[in-house]
């Protein structure tokens, strides 16, 4: 069984030093009012990581410490919390915390250092506190199908996965549709854009082959009588003759001139291979000049309708096709919109029905659960006199989400035919510590592990409803180890192990400290607790009554 082992405290609030063994089974700490039973679950809840008091260290030192131990059978849920932290743990955990005296708080499991997320992760697993301001969820309707779920052992995995596939379909669609929606007011503007790109089709690079060609031709006419006067000059009846005429005449005298004119020779049919060159390349400029005006008028036309597009789309002419892509692209999202949004609310519906599957079976179980608890509720409240009472776990439809459509309320009436109503508004003080009791019992029994604390459960109840409070939770302690903090003499009697909390004053400091009381002591305290500061041999004698009873 884990169980809270030891309670190891330094120089908090007005505890300078204390060390306390507790054992299994009922713990019960009594004491005078203002004595210091609330610093010991300040103490305790600090060292776990709760959220309570914002300075801890007593007056005059350095710093306040808490230790705490806890026994961890195998299996214990703490384990995989340690696990997950990168913590070893065998048969038991050390917690320790400490309050620098400036604020700052440090906090180590098993000698290793930790944050405080890890404290309150293992509190939950070691730990379970019903205290006058602390009652974890039970009167806020808001916590109550989790607290259900928790008694049910659901798993709401794959409830969560569906909603977050269902949120995510939604979520596309709805894109697509403003997607669409948008596309559809320029619908106008890329049919007619498409249709005019579609219609010029320009090229990269068009441009500026058209530009060269629109200058060659409007100066065509300048050069070309230039380049034709050319030709005739390097051609057959100029240049090109009279080399030919030279070569003829001096082939005639190269066998006088004894090998003199080779050279030459071979010069002049090199010049006459040149110009032959010369003359190809002034032929082919010649037709290349050669073009009908209309040619000029549809390359300006063509020019100047992909500069005007450009100009019209605030892009560069070579972009023009890319451009073309994109709204065609465009043009296709609102053409096929339709068929898509289509597809999507299938994925919608799809998704939705998969979500409505899994929060149907859920739901399902926690009608299951809430039977079963009411059930357990019926069977706790009957040994604390409260038999006449009626619990009833009440689920209504809710907005979907996360977690399901369901709003769970715990609801009580304490009468049979009474309005039935929230617990904090129903029932008096003394019948809310009872239903809480039994909450408590209903909602904890399959965590097996914890450590239950009641502050002051007992509040608002004498006589034979405290003895009847007392008795379930030695019954309840008979499986578990419970730690109650009391006025109660009827509870504080059905306890097997029991401490007082009293103040002392040393060198003029009021100190708190916690004392383990032997048989003959808890005779005078419970005695304390039924008589007063005056205690009688009557009071004795009803304590020792309690004791046996």
């Amino acid at each position: 069984m884990g169980m809270l082992r030891a309670l190891e405290i330094r120089d908090v609030l007005i505890i300078d030093r204390l060390d306390l063994a507790f054992q299994p089974g009922l713990n019960v700490l009594t004491g005078e009012t203002g004595a210091g039973k609330s610093i010991l679950l300040d103490a305790l809840g600090f060292v776990l990581g709760w959220r309570g008091r914002a300075e801890l260290v007593r007056a005059g030192a350095a710093q306040g410490e808490v230790t705490a131990v806890f026994d961890l059978p195998p299996g214990h849920a703490a384990l995989a919390v340690l696990t997950e932290a990168g913590i070893d743990a065998e048969g038991e955990v050390i917690l320790r915390r400490v309050n620098a005296a400036d604020g700052r708080k440090t906090a180590w499991v098993n000698d290793r250092r930790v944050s405080g997320d890890v404290l309150r992760d293992l509190s939950e697993t070691l730990v379970e506190l019903h205290g006058q301001h602390d009652d974890r969820g039970l009167l806020n309707p808001r916590g109550h199908r989790a607290l259900l779920d928790d008694f049910a052992g659901l798993d709401l995995g794959l409830l969560r996965a569906a909603w977050r596939a269902w949120s995510q379909a939604q979520g596309a669609m709805a894109a697509a549709e403003a997607a669409l929606a948008n596309a559809r007011t320029e619908e106008d503007y890329l049919r007619h854009a498409v249709a005019e790109l579609d219609k010029l089709m320009p090229e990269p690079g068009e441009e500026a082959s058209l530009d060269a060609r629109r200058r060659m031709m409007q100066g065509a006419e300048r050069i070309r009588a230039d380049i034709a006067r050319a030709h005739q000059a390097i051609g057959e009846e100029g240049a090109e003759a009279a080399l030919r005429d030279a070569v003829r005449w001096l082939e005639g005298a190269a066998d006088k001139a004894e090998g003199r004119l080779e050279g030459a020779l071979a010069a002049l049919n090199r010049a006459l291979m040149e110009l032959s060159d010369a003359q190809a390349g002034v032929e082919d400029t010649l037709h290349a000049l050669d073009f009908n005006p209309a040619d000029l008028e549809a390359v300006e036309e063509r020019l100047f309708a992909i500069r005007a597009l450009a100009r019209k789309h605030g892009v560069l002419a070579d972009d023009l096709g890319g451009f073309a892509d994109n709204l065609r692209a465009r043009l296709a999202a609102v053409d096929g919109g339709a068929a898509g949004i289509a597809r999507l609310q299938s994925a919608v519906k799809a998704a939705e029905a998969a979500y409505q599957h899994e929060a149907g079976a859920i739901s399902k179980a926690r009608r299951a659960a809430a039977k079963r608890l009411d059930a357990a509720m019926a069977a706790e409240l009957g040994p604390l006199k409260m038999e006449r009472a009626v619990f009833a776990t009440v689920i209504e439809g809710a907005e979907a989400g996360p977690d399901g459509g369901d709003a769970v309320t715990f609801t009580v009436a304490t009468n049979p035919g009474a309005p039935a109503g929230a617990l904090n508004k129903i029932a008096s003080g003394g019948e809310l510590s009872r239903f809480l009791l039994a909450l408590k019992v209903c909602l904890t029994k399959d965590a097996p592990g914890l450590t239950l604390i009641f502050d002051e459960i007992d509040r608002g109840v004498g006589g034979a409803t405290a003895d009847a409070v007392g008795r379930r939770l030695q019954a309840l302690a008979a499986g578990a180890q419970v730690l109650v903090v009391t006025h109660s003499p009827q509870v504080a009697a059905r306890g097997g192990h029991h401490w007082r909390v009293e103040k002392r004053v040393a060198k003029g400091a009021t100190l708190s400290t916690v004392v383990p009381l032997a048989a003959d002591a808890r005779v005078e305290e419970i005695a304390r607790m039924l008589a007063g500061d005056t205690v009688t041999d009557a009071a004795r004698d009803a304590a020792k009554a309690l004791l046996a009873g």
